[in-house]
């Protein structure tokens, strides 16, 4: 098993909710790359993994939390998306545990696909003004509304997943490198294809989710010049139903996969449960995207297909800053998580794949964070 983490609040989070596990339906044993016993694949020369890697510490110093009261809003899937909010969820749940908070001072509101943007108004306010303090908005989808709502509470510390409200002293952006995981996620489903041809699945055809595509292209790419990519988006931009809705997920993969792509990585929040059920019904693989997806319960059906994750650990960004807040030193978070602060990554593991792989993914997980290959964010 190989997790990379920051500090140990990290793997604390990790243990309970984010261990690092794959599996792969067509491997009959032994982890052998599928690469290494040829799939029409000519690969570039891989790069040398480091003899030693380092991980940074976050400091750890214990807060006390006891006297606050904590808020979470979550993006539409909430709790069991077995993605982006359910990594929240760990985050904001370690805290609690970490912080000594009282579960009666804790709060967590859901969000309805395509709600108007006033309802996400007065998500936030009703936190705020029944106490609530830092609260966190997990989702570029608050960014609107916290340039009303945050204004009005300016003693509130909000912290925002994915986004950043300009101006606005009191709301902390918890962005990410989301294209530094994709871009590894993308070297291993060029390894990993037996045709040389791999998918991809965004959930909303987004700024966001083409971080993720740009990431992945390049990684296939930079594996293996040659490979063939084909995508679809479930939906348009402005329409977030494409985030929850596993029939269209699995519609959406079903389509890559009768033309050919045998690995299929989906950024698609929820949506994605279908894809991995697409995925095994036609007996290919699948890589997981922001959690570790093998351990999530609502794929549990269908995980063996899951060879790898990336990770995109909103977790740890939820965490470090409630512990943040409560310090009074939000000065001290990162301004982006990317690979070189451990706030993106991948998880391999199960034996499904090999050693010569696993070395191949850290000389370019190495590379990334030297600055030897700059990942693209964008198409």
């Amino acid at each position: 098993m190989r997790r990379r983490m920051r500090g140990t609040a990290v793997a604390a989070i990790a243990l309970t909710s984010l261990m690092v596990v794959s599996a792969c339906a067509k491997d009959s044993g032994g982890g052998t790359t599928p690469a290494a016993s040829g799939n029409g694949c000519e690969f570039s020369a891989p790069p040398t993994a480091p003899a030693t890697s380092s991980t940074s510490a976050a400091n750890d110093k214990k807060v006390d939390g006891s006297a606050l009261k904590i808020g979470l809003a979550y993006d539409i899937g909430g709790r069991g998306d077995a993605s982006f909010n359910d990594l929240a969820a760990a985050g904001f749940d370690k805290a609690i545990a970490d912080m000594g908070v009282q579960k009666e001072n804790t709060r967590e509101l859901s969000a309805a696909p395509n709600e108007d943007e006033s309802a996400k108004q007065t998500r936030l306010r009703q936190l705020a003004s029944e106490g609530f303090n830092p609260i966190v908005g997990v989702g570029f989808a608050y960014t609107e509304s916290l340039k009303v709502v945050a204004p009005e509470f300016p003693n509130v510390k909000f912290g925002l997943v994915d986004s950043a409200v300009d101006g606005v002293a009191n709301v902390t952006p918890l962005v990410f490198a989301e294209q530094e995981g994709a871009f590894l996620a993308g070297v291993v489903a060029a390894y990993q294809s037996r045709k040389c041809h791999v998918g991809f699945v965004g959930g909303v055809d987004i700024p966001l989710i083409q971080k993720f595509e740009a990431g992945y292209n390049q990684g296939a790419r930079t594996a293996a010049p040659k490979v063939k990519i084909d995508k679809k988006y479930i939906t348009p931009a402005g329409d977030f139903t494409g985030f929850q809705d596993p029939p269209k997920g699995q519609e959406a993969a079903k389509g890559l996969i009768d033309k050919g792509a045998d690995v299929v990585y989906p950024a698609a929040g929820a949506s994605g449960i279908g894809v991995f059920a697409a995925v095994k019904e036609a007996g290919v693989l699948a890589i997981g995207c922001d959690a570790d997806q093998y351990n999530q319960p609502a794929v549990a059906a269908n995980r063996d297909v899951i060879v790898a994750s990336s990770l995109k650990r909103v977790d740890v960004a939820v965490y470090d800053f409630f512990h943040a807040a409560a310090a009074n030193d939000l000065a001290s978070l990162p301004k982006v998580f990317d690979l070189k602060s451990d706030g993106v990554g991948y998880a391999t593991s199960g034996g499904k794949i090999d050693a010569k792989l696993q070395g191949i993914l850290e000389g370019y997980r190495a590379q990334i964070i030297d600055g030897t290959i700059k990942v693209a964010d964008t198409v």
